[in-house]
């Protein structure tokens, strides 16, 4: 099987990898463009996103599946969630998604979003590091490293090869 990451984030790249360790598997990481806001700014937008990488991983790469991964935030009552978005997109189906977890973000981070910055170089510029959403994350950071965005990836990385699976099983042949 050809998976395609549409992202050379190793952050995803990593959580794909884990959620397809159990079978030979070839993968190819692309830079595939999300078509929407750097800072995706609701769950709409940052479902796009993943479905966009999705289908460019999957027609750029000519694999058998493509994987789409997307960070954004969404605003609520509570404040600004961070959120995180997955598709995957094989041929002749309609992508799926999944969606991981959510954490409130501090106030701080929350209103210079608002003002139009992007969370990886404030995360840089908040933990005084490089690369952050390369790395651990706002997750990582926020969460005391107890679970970093691979990780956090990696959940919904699950959640779209349960599906693909169970799909694969369940459909009635032509």
């Amino acid at each position: 099987m050809k998976i395609i990451i549409g992202s050379n984030n190793p952050a995803k790249v990593a959580a794909v990898k884990n959620a397809f360790h159990y079978q030979q598997t070839e993968f190819l990481s692309l830079d595939i463009p999300s078509g929407v806001s750097e800072q995706p700014f609701s769950d709409e937008e940052t479902i796009k996103g993943a479905i966009n990488r999705a289908i460019g991983a999957l027609e750029q790469g000519n694999g058998d599946i493509g994987i789409g991964l997307e960070g954004g935030v969404q605003e609520t009552s509570h404040g600004l969630l961070l959120c995180n978005w997955g598709a995957l997109a094989s041929k002749n189906t309609e992508p799926m998604i999944a969606g991981g977890a959510r954490f409130l973000l501090p106030v701080e981070i929350a209103e210079r979003l608002r003002a139009g910055e992007e969370l990886g170089p404030i995360m840089d510029d908040f933990a005084k590091k490089e690369n952050v959403r390369k790395n651990e994350g706002a997750v990582g950071i926020f969460t005391n490293g107890l679970i970093n965005r691979s990780e956090m990836f990696s959940h919904i990385m699950n959640l779209l090869v349960g599906q693909y699976h169970y799909q694969k099983a369940t459909r009635k042949p032509n």
